[in-house]
């Protein structure tokens, strides 16, 4: 296969993985620094675009680093869209989506004037040609079975593709675990990591191995995609890099020799994980083990009021695997919120979650949403990037830098996104509206994570095609000429602002006291009309005069009908989860 395409000057150069340098390993015979994929360039970085997608190893991809070197702005190499869009032959648009999605994904802060890297640029180049894990099957089926359905609400061409059937499949399946996307995430670059060396490499005099060498501005380049669990740096990392006089230029070192560190490293990590998840069958797990569900950091601010929830599917977040991320999943008709005290690390993932009120009060970089139905979701101040995937009748509130929307049905988007909302997948009746909430802290949320409110695309939404090219899955013959659908815009008549409780305390003068992204003006009158509604509606009750009996008939007449709403619409928990307070 054309995958499997290694460059073969240092894939046949390199000795085995057991020749190399060893890894650093702790008194117990387990690696001290465990290698990690960087996962949000796998996460929130593929693009479905054909001409951003090269499947033949370095061959393209090396001419192209050569071209954009001689386009790029010299001192340090940097590319802008212009240039990438010329060297791509791909339109002006694409080659600013390409490098906006790369600055999402980075794992410093890109420069403010658009220019990306161009070595960096050319690994994110590559690592489109990855394909995500298929979605694996529920370990309890049965258990979910009350809340998700096992057969779609529509039927017709394409039906195979929904997000309930998850593609032609009668089993119910699931995000992938965390170790093994990112067992996954790892093999992947083992396998094309002498390609991706050969990319960064600069060619010198000499012979085989020793003509390709890496400078470690270049080596620095892989922290792109690796990284070590405690944070240590790649180049400290390096033994041949460790030691490097910072006033003076390291010497460059040999591919070869690079590659047998790396692989290594890698080797060394998968091994390690797999003996955890050995040990986990087993029954042999610990606190520290892979995806043990913690208790959260602060209690009192999530609140789970359900009688529902499967055991070992409540609210998580996984300790060791992944310290950067905070789970909310398996939820079922309940109410969770979380604040920043509530928060671990940068990011968090909501899956699997049906009939509940999510509030995600935070400033975070991450977010991802996963396989819910039926359900709202309120995700605070996003600076990154947000995906949502496999999701149906879902609401959801979301004020972020960028959003990527996948496989959904049924669902509506009210968005606050500085960029163009992506639309990827089989999705069907989709709808999106301007912003409509806010919450005490939201304006200082935006600020830490740099969303700007002045400025709202919600409603430029940008379509990618039917058919994802990173998905494992099988699609029917024909899918891919078949017209995506995109979103259309909610009416403005249904259109009504959406109210966080307080769960903050008193307000402080600098408070958010309303929606921080102005509403387009249709939506405003509307807003302004059922508020206007609404008084008249009070004042003209406060001026009707009635004898006791008549007034005490009316306003039971009015607590019946509040009531049989609030059990129809199920907001009857949220006041429930409430009252907990």
């Amino acid at each position: 296969m054309v995958e499997d395409q290694v460059e073969p000057s240092i894939a046949a150069a390199s000795s085995p993985p057991s020749s190399g340098a060893p890894a650093p390993t702790a008194a117990g015979g387990s690696p001290q620094f465990l290698l990690r994929p960087r996962r949000e360039p796998f996460e929130h970085g593929l693009l479905p675009i054909p001409k951003l997608i090269f499947s033949d190893g370095t061959l393209t991809l090396a001419a192209l680093t050569d071209k954009l070197l001689d386009r790029s702005i010299p001192s340090p190499h940097r590319v802008d869209a212009p240039s990438l869009a010329d060297a791509l032959q791909i339109s002006l648009d694409y080659a600013r989506l390409a490098l906006d999605t790369l600055a999402s994904v980075l794992p410093s802060e890109p420069d403010p004037d658009g220019t990306a890297d161009v070595h960096v640029l050319v690994l994110f180049l590559y690592i489109q040609s990855y394909k995500r894990l298929v979605p694996r099957p529920h370990k309890d089926s049965a258990a979910i079975a009350d809340v998700w359905p096992s057969t779609s609400a529509f039927d017709g061409y394409l039906s195979a593709l929904s997000p309930i059937q998850l593609v032609r499949s009668n089993s119910r399946r699931f995000m992938p675990s965390q170790q093994d996307e990112e067992a996954h995430q790892l093999s992947y670059l083992q396998k094309h990591m002498a390609n991706i060396l050969t990319l960064l490499a600069e060619s010198v005099e000499g012979e085989g191995d020793e003509s390709l060498v890496l400078t470690m501005e270049r080596f620095e380049h892989l922290g792109f995609l690796l990284h070590f669990s405690e944070g240590i740096p790649l180049t400290q990392a390096a033994p041949f890099f460790a030691n490097s006089d910072p006033d003076m230029p390291a010497v460059p070192v040999s591919a070869g020799q690079v590659l047998d560190w790396v692989v290594q490293n890698i080797v060394a990590s998968l091994e390690h994980n797999a003996e955890k998840v050995l040990a986990k069958e087993n029954g042999l797990q610990n606190s520290s083990d892979l995806d043990v569900a913690m208790t959260d950091a602060c209690l009192s601010h999530t609140r789970v009021q359900s009688s529902s929830l499967s055991p070992g599917t409540s609210v998580s977040s996984n300790s060791v695997y992944s310290t950067s991320t905070t789970f909310v999943e398996g939820v079922s008709k309940s109410s969770v919120v979380k604040q920043p005290c509530d928060i671990k690390g940068h990011s968090i993932k909501v899956l699997n979650c049906h009939d509940s009120v999510i509030y995600i009060l935070a400033p975070l970089r991450y977010a991802t949403i996963y396989g819910c139905s039926d359900a709202t979701i309120v995700l605070g101040a996003i600076g990154k990037a947000v995906r949502v995937e496999h999701c149906e009748r879902v609401q959801v509130i979301v004020a972020a830098k960028r959003i990527c929307i996948a496989n959904c049905r049924e669902c509506v988007f009210y968005l606050g996104v500085n960029q163009q909302p992506l639309i990827v997948g089989d999705n069907h009746k989709l709808q999106v509206a301007p912003f409509n909430t806010f919450y005490s802290h939201l304006e200082e949320h935006l600020a830490q994570v740099g969303v700007d409110s002045s400025v709202n695309r919600w409603d430029e939404p940008l379509v990618l095609g039917m058919v994802d090219p990173h998905d494992s899955l099988s699609h029917p013959a024909g899918v891919s000429d078949v017209q995506a659908e995109s979103a259309t815009c909610v009416d403005p008549d249904q259109f009504t602002s959406f109210l966080i409780p307080n769960w903050f305390g008193a307000d402080l003068p600098q408070s958010t006291k309303d929606n921080p992204f102005p509403l387009p003006e249709i939506y405003g009158a509307s807003q302004q009309k059922k508020n206007s509604n609404l008084i008249d509606i009070q004042q003209a009750i406060r001026n009707v005069h009635l004898d006791e009996n008549r007034e005490r008939e009316l306003t039971s007449a009015l607590h019946v009908h509040f009531k049989d709403w609030l059990y129809a619409s199920g907001n009857i928990r949220q006041l429930y989860c409430l009252q907990a307070d």
